[in-house]
């Protein structure tokens, strides 16, 4: 874990202000303050919670003095919170480039359970107010009706054995592989033009031997999914 020097320097080498670190690990500013100035002593899931902050800002700790920038085109998310920082990611690039996005092997259960309904939410109405701006198709396992993004992306179905819990997510130059588990996830985006197009291609030869076309329900939309649960 980093000590204060180490928290301070880190703000410093990100431009971060205590509201900002604060923020960015679900605490309050005061309780930064106290923190850094010595009045409080921090416990572990404190601690944890404002490593994994820097950790999602690719700070990384060198011993009980040194930190570092994570530089390169690789970039890793982790956990609810890395999955928001993910899908925030996925949402400005579509606003500010447009363009393609492609999602192969998607199970949309997947990003109910994680990110929460409530979120879900918000993400498709954000994402169907840009919808003019790109171009979204997804491939998912043919059991999967509840397509939480329908009023936005285009959903074809692919054979449910052929499925697996890893996903392919290609928008803007960036390509991410997201690796689900019980609970959890890891996302890697690979930040690269030429492995982005490359697997564009991929996935349009994937999408034209799909002949299954997805069928829209309009009762499995996010927004009616939650309308179902809010009365049960």
């Amino acid at each position: 874990m980093p000590t204060i020097a180490q928290i301070r320097a880190a703000r410093a080498l990100l431009g971060w202000s205590q509201t900002d670190l604060a923020d960015h690990a679900g605490l309050s500013q005061t309780g930064i303050a106290r923190l850094e100035n010595g009045t409080n002593s921090p416990n572990a899931a404190t601690m944890e919670k404002i490593n994994a902050a820097f950790d999602r800002a690719d700070i990384e700790f060198l011993g009980d003095t040194g930190l570092r920038q994570r530089t390169g085109e690789v970039k890793t998310y982790r956990g609810q919170d890395g999955f928001r920082d993910f899908m925030d990611d996925v949402y400005e690039t579509a606003r500010d480039e447009g363009g393609e996005i492609c999602l192969f092997n998607a199970r949309p259960e997947n990003w109910l359970n994680l990110l929460g309904q409530e979120w879900c939410l918000m993400h498709a109405e954000r994402m169907v107010d840009i919808k003019d701006r790109y171009n979204f198709r997804t491939i998912a396992k043919q059991s999967d009706d509840a397509l939480i993004g329908q009023r936005f992306i285009e959903y074809r179905w692919i054979p449910e054995g052929m499925f697996d819990e890893r996903s392919f997510y290609c928008y803007g130059n960036k390509l991410a592989f997201l690796d689900f588990r019980e609970n959890d996830i890891e996302i890697w985006v690979l930040d690269h033009q030429k492995f982005s197009e490359g697997f564009k291609t991929l996935f349009q030869i994937s999408w034209d031997s799909v002949t299954t076309k997805a069928k829209i329900d309009p009762k499995k939309d996010i927004r009616n999914i939650k309308k179902d649960d809010e009365e049960e």
